[in-house]
């Protein structure tokens, strides 16, 4: 019996052509799609250390050093001292930022919608759960 591609050959193939499609997407507003990765992290959950951002963004603690330094220049993000722990730098959105992300939502949409233009409403929803166990089972 032939069983095709591995799901993890499949994952990654995946990945690689969503990061190609998002890189197109977002390169006309100046960032990189592991950029706009971050911002739509801190989108959702502001306030970060850098530790913490970069593990939500599946990068190394060096690339978001770098990457905090980038979008900081840009004005996208802003770094202030954590009134709690006043060594530790956390990480906000700037309106900038946020005007960014609302400039590209619509592109961003029609990307996932083409995504699974293929997929029922309830194979998109399986699918979506299958990734979420699937990362859970390696989390």
């Amino acid at each position: 019996m032939t069983t095709g591609p591995s799901l993890l050959y499949l994952v990654k193939q995946l990945e690689l052509a969503v990061r190609a499609s998002l890189d197109d997407l977002v390169r006309p507003v100046g960032v990189t799609a592991l950029q706009y990765t971050a911002l739509t992290v801190l989108e959702r959950h502001d306030g970060l250390s850098a530790a913490q951002l970069a593990r939500d963004s599946f990068v190394t603690a060096q690339s978001m050093a770098d990457m905090v330094r980038a979008l900081e220049t840009r004005g996208l993000i802003r770094r202030e001292r954590n009134a709690g722990n006043r060594r530790e730098l956390l990480i906000r959105l700037t309106g900038e930022g946020r005007a960014l992300l609302a400039a590209v939502a619509a592109d961003v949409r029609a990307l996932e919608t083409r995504m699974r233009a293929k997929l029922t409403d309830e194979q998109a929803a399986d699918f979506r759960q299958s990734l979420i166990t699937t990362w859970q089972s390696l989390s």
